[in-house]
């Protein structure tokens, strides 16, 4: 039996499809592949973004910034000396992308300018820190990735 031209492109282009198909269902049904996404609420988070550039905005424009010094005993969050500590609300959230597990969240409860986030809490390696934080009734957000 003789094929001519356009089979032969028929057939190739139906092989390829089914090439591609046959990958595809095999890696979105194997169970190694796990796609998680960051937050379980993906979409209603991406549409309080704004407020989280506003919030962000309002932490760089403060005279005396938030900083996060690493120490033998944890993580020392240092909160703007010109706000009173006792005014100071929110939390404190720490992510590891590489283990959601050890995700974790902290209240601000200060009795001085700083917050010790003890060093048993952390593992080494990369950590992704958010600090919200209200004072005055004004929104701060500061935000970092820090390797422990």
């Amino acid at each position: 039996m003789k094929i001519n031209w356009g089979t032969g492109i028929v057939l190739a282009f139906v092989a390829f499809i089914s090439f591609i198909l046959y990958f595809v269902v095999r890696m979105s049904s194997e169970n190694r592949a796990q796609h998680d996404l960051v937050t379980e609420e993906y979409y209603k988070a991406e549409l309080g973004y704004q407020k989280e550039i506003n919030d962000v905005t309002n932490a760089n424009k403060l005279v005396n910034k938030l900083t996060i010094v690493k120490t033998k005993e944890g993580l020392l969050i240092h909160f703007p000396k010109d706000q009173d500590s006792n005014k100071i609300k929110g939390k404190v959230s720490l992510y590891r992308p590489s283990n959601k597990h050890l995700d974790f969240n902290l209240p601000i409860s200060l009795s001085s300018t700083y917050l010790l986030i003890p060093d048993k809490r952390l593992l080494d390696g990369r950590w992704d820190i958010k600090i919200f934080w209200q004072y005055n009734n004004k929104d701060f957000l500061y935000k970092e990735s820090l390797t422990y």
